[in-house]
């Protein structure tokens, strides 16, 4: 009978069955060592055949897992720098950057430099809008950022420029033009600005278009001064303030020749003023404008409905007549015009005495001497005379003529506009 061999460390005992798997991360059966480990003065396994000792697998210490598991970045450490690069709010992010380098030493977060860098970073924004607010900075810019919102919206032409409008229209609203040269074909002729005043409230559309009827029509008498050179389908348009350019501190009217005729076109430069004529051509024609602007002035009603008012518009019609008839006489003429403008100045000295007696005659309530004289003072204005000055200067010689809409001697002129 055999004896069964004793059981051994690594051997299970027959009566007992077989033993359960070995948990490898719990204690090891008793009377067992540790894997890899041999009970002193045994040698292990493989030793007496040559091998080097050692366990087979890599041992790792505490734990399951081979990684390291890093530290959570604070957020408020990456808003604060956000924005302190972004230098927007600075006095948040300074706020966030303190209140993320609190919370990384009491969490063990990671982050720190982040918030450092997002507090230094939102401190220098801080200190530089104080230094802003307290230099007026800020209103600068602000005034800069108006002026380009605007530039943006309304755009800009100046004097002596020529373009075409989209649509080949003046009327309406546009954005942009296109600047083309004034020898050619065009749309529009800008021959002065101005700008309005008020307040941030929009006066409206009809404000803007009184205000451009009251200055756009002098200014085109230094533009083109003589305006008997004018083309009867000429008439004076503008770009004017919208109600949204006019938020953003939009104030300018432009005035602009354009044809009457929606279809037609300019051409050439209608351009008249101290840089395209003579002396004696811009002496003469300052004086004829000056006298053209005070008969524009005539009052609406007929006299026998407003003589008081006759009376004071002729008085005015009077005196202009004398300060021009005193310039005429003081510049020296060119020998081929001399005797032409003195006929002419005859004819304006017999005018004035009218005009004298017209303003006798309404302050005398008589409306009937009132009209003899109005007449005879009217018969002058654009006569042979004028025409002969003009002629021996070079100047147009066409009398210009007015319809029942574009100006009668009432001061009506049409004209239109185009917002901007």
């Amino acid at each position: 009978m055999s004896i069964p061999p004793p059981p051994g460390p690594h051997q299970p005992d027959p009566a007992q069955g077989p033993s359960p798997a070995p948990d490898p991360y719990g204690p090891p059966p008793q009377g067992q060592q540790p894997y890899g480990q041999q009970p002193y003065g045994q040698q292990p396994y493989g030793q007496q055949y040559g091998q080097p000792y050692g366990p087979p697998y890599q041992a790792w210490g505490q734990g399951y897992s081979p990684y390291a598991r890093p530290s959570s970045v604070n957020g408020l450490a990456v808003a604060s720098l956000v924005l302190g690069v972004l230098c927007c709010f600075p006095a948040v992010g300074l706020v966030l950057g303190l209140i993320a380098l609190a919370q990384i030493k009491k969490k063990g977060q990671s982050g720190k430099g982040l918030a450092i860098a997002g507090s230094i970073l939102s401190s220098l924004g801080l200190a530089l809008f104080v230094t802003a607010l307290a230099t007026g900075g800020f209103s600068d810019a602000w005034d800069e950022f108006k002026k380009g919102a605007t530039e943006g919206t309304a755009f800009s032409v100046v004097k002596g420029q020529c373009f075409d409008a989209p649509g080949e229209s003046l009327e309406g609203l546009t954005y942009d033009v296109d600047e083309v040269p004034c020898a050619g074909e065009h749309d529009g002729e800008v021959f002065g600005e101005f700008r309005m005043t008020g307040g941030s409230a929009f006066p409206g559309d009809s404000a803007v278009s009184d205000a451009a009827d009251e200055k756009c029509y002098p200014l085109q008498e230094t533009y083109a001064m003589d305006t008997w050179a004018l083309p009867s389908d000429v008439d004076v348009y503008y770009f004017g303030p919208t109600r949204q350019s006019w938020r953003l501190g939009d104030r300018e009217v432009t005035c602009i020749f354009g044809n009457t005729d929606e279809n037609a076109t300019l051409t050439g430069s209608l351009r008249a003023d101290e840089s395209t004529l003579d002396g004696s051509q811009v002496a003469l024609l300052k004086s004829l404008n000056a006298l053209d602007t005070v008969l524009w002035e005539e009052p609406e009603d007929y006299p026998e409905d407003d003589l008081p008012g006759y009376r004071t518009w002729s008085r005015d019609v009077h005196d202009s007549l004398d300060q021009q008839i005193r310039a005429l006489r003081a510049h020296s003429w060119p020998a081929k015009a001399d005797k032409q403008v003195a006929a002419l100045v005859k004819d304006m000295e017999d005018a004035r005495d009218e005009w004298e007696k017209a303003v006798a005659a309404a302050e005398d309530d008589d409306v009937d001497a009132f009209y003899i004289h109005y007449d005879k003072g009217y018969e002058y204005v654009d006569g042979p005379s004028t025409v002969t000055a003009r002629k021996a200067l070079g100047l147009a010689t066409k009398r210009p003529t007015y319809d029942e809409e574009g100006g009668d001697g009432s001061g009506e002129r049409s004209g239109g506009e185009l917002n901007v």
